[in-house]
């Protein structure tokens, strides 16, 4: 699989689009100095004991308090805040591999038995900010690397499931015991598979060093206070990403495209030369067709091949997708494989809009009902092959006697929201309509179901004459380009009486195509 990321940089934000073989599939904005991102940690003071919830909110320097539950202070948490005392207090203390742990935590406990309002903890940044929630924090404290994610407090190794290969395995459970430390566990990554002994050790040896700073960061800091900043978003999207089909980075700012090509340079040297700098007079994103994308996938209404379409709609902790089969239920007669047919293509799309749209809690799919127990059973297969490249962790039930397929899909950041609608033209900022730059492309998705799947040999298109101009201009016209493509005849009629952006379909008889 071909893989690109484009970079567009402005004054206050930075957007990331990957590309999986031409396609969008992922969506990343990044606001420039808001200070805040999953996998920082921060010394924070408890503002308030919820005995209620077991939690308690904490100051973070969040315009709203962090919230932590009695289970996210980690089994080690007594430990951590004897050190983190030790330190605040500019004590000596022995080096971290000789620490002696306190008793740990017990599963059942209360969260008012262990800290106190106006108490300094250490915790880090679990899920940002979403809606009017503060941050979600946790004193289980990770560093996450390339190969391998660094767990303090503990002397467990444990090894991505994805890596299926026992001999694999044990190879790097066996580099991971020869350099690691006492009082240090890790996760391997799915992306150590194959790497050497010595970028491991590195990785292993740079989180430590992160950690060990962080610890003295204590010393001198007063909460709340950042302890350890992880990186931007940008590197830490291609920290997780990035593998052999990557071919190509474009960044349109030098600065990012020299953070980029130096981090790259650090963790795979060899690849420094996939990062380019763009600099074409053209936009980046209108230049790679990432615009263009963006306001056809972020729509309410989606739309499938043949006239199929979906429907999302978002509420705070639920969405709800609707599959609907369009204009090709009125001239199938297998309904059955018609609607698995559709049902299998908006899977696929479904899948890539969970990831573009970073969509989390509870999604729930009104499929298409389907008859057969293999069909149902073949649908819910399909969608749990297309979701496992998807690193947001998520579980897929079965359909549910009324063709309901519920997906529950981890959200650690905001919602990606792109706000698809312009100023109409024709009321002058009265009311709103779907982008008018994807008209031809809607128009032409139609023609082509007429043309191609109806056999329509004249198509009559009743349009506004401002699409009318539109698709008559230029020597070769949008209409001609179509009429070679298609090889049917298209007359084109304009209609003051039609909506701006209305268009409708009639075969020679004047009979309207639905």
């Amino acid at each position: 699989m071909n893989k690109e990321l484009i970079i567009n940089v402005t004054s206050n934000e930075i957007t990331i689009a990957l590309f999986e073989d031409k396609q969008l599939v992922e969506l990343n904005k990044e606001k420039c100095k808001t200070g805040y991102a999953v996998g920082d940690i921060y010394l924070g003071k408890v503002k308030k004991i919820m005995p209620g919830l077991n939690a308690a909110f904490v100051n973070v320097g969040h315009e709203k308090d962090g919230f932590i539950h009695y289970l996210d202070l980690g089994t080690q948490f007594a430990t951590l805040h004897k050190l983190t005392g030790q330190l605040a207090n500019r004590k000596r203390v022995p080096a971290f591999s000789s620490l002696k742990f306190e008793k740990s935590l017990p599963k059942t406990g209360k969260i008012s038995e262990y800290i106190a309002t106006g108490q300094t903890i250490v915790v880090q940044i679990a899920k940002e900010a979403i809606s009017t929630k503060g941050p979600r924090l946790t004193s289980d404290i990770s560093l996450a690397g390339r190969n391998v994610v660094l767990i303090p407090f503990s002397n467990k190794i444990s090894i991505s499931q994805k890596i299926r290969s026992s001999e694999e395995r044990n190879r790097l459970k066996k580099i991971a015991q020869g350099v690691l430390p006492n009082n240090y566990g890790v996760i391997i990554r799915t992306a150590a598979v194959g790497k050497g002994v010595e970028d491991i050790e590195q990785d292993i040896s740079a989180l430590i060093q992160k950690w060990e700073q962080a610890l003295q960061n204590i010393r001198t800091q007063t909460p709340p206070s950042l302890l350890l900043g992880e990186m931007n978003r940008t590197t830490t999207i291609i920290r997780d990403l990035l593998n052999g089909s990557f071919s190509s980075i474009y960044v349109d700012d030098q600065t990012v495209y020299e953070e980029v090509r130096d981090y790259i340079n650090t963790i795979a040297p060899e690849k420094t030369k996939i990062v380019k700098l763009y600099k074409g007079s053209v936009p980046i994103f209108d230049n790679f067709d990432v615009s263009k994308q963006i306001m056809s996938l972020f729509a309410k209404y989606v739309s499938l091949r043949k006239g199929a379409y979906l429907i999302i709609e978002h509420t705070e902790a639920l969405h709800v997708v609707d599959v609907n089969s369009g204009n090709r239920a009125k001239v199938e007669d297998d309904q059955e494989r018609t609607a698995m047919e559709v049902n299998l293509n908006a899977a696929a799309e479904i899948a890539r809009q969970l990831r573009l749209r970073d969509m989390g809690g509870i999604i729930v799919i009104d499929f298409i009902d389907l008859h057969k127990g293999e069909n149902r059973a073949a649908l819910v297969a399909e969608m749990n092959r297309l979701m496992a490249s998807d690193r947001a962790k998520h579980t897929i039930l079965p359909l549910s006697k009324f063709g309901l397929m519920q997906i529950t899909r981890q959200r650690v950041r905001p919602e990606t929201e792109v706000d698809m609608h312009e100023v109409c033209p024709a009321c002058h900022g009265t009311g709103q309509v779907t982008p008018s730059a994807l008209l031809d492309e809607q128009i032409e998705n139609q023609i082509a179901y007429f043309a191609g799947d109806r056999g329509e040999r004249y198509i009559k298109l009743r349009v506004s004459p401002i699409v009318g101009a539109f698709l008559r201009r230029g020597w070769i016209s949008l209409r001609l380009k179509w009429m070679w493509r298609y090889r049917c005849r298209i007359r084109i009629v304009e209609d003051t009486h039609t909506g701006i952006i209305e268009t409708r379909f009639f075969n020679r008889h004047d009979e309207e195509l639905i």
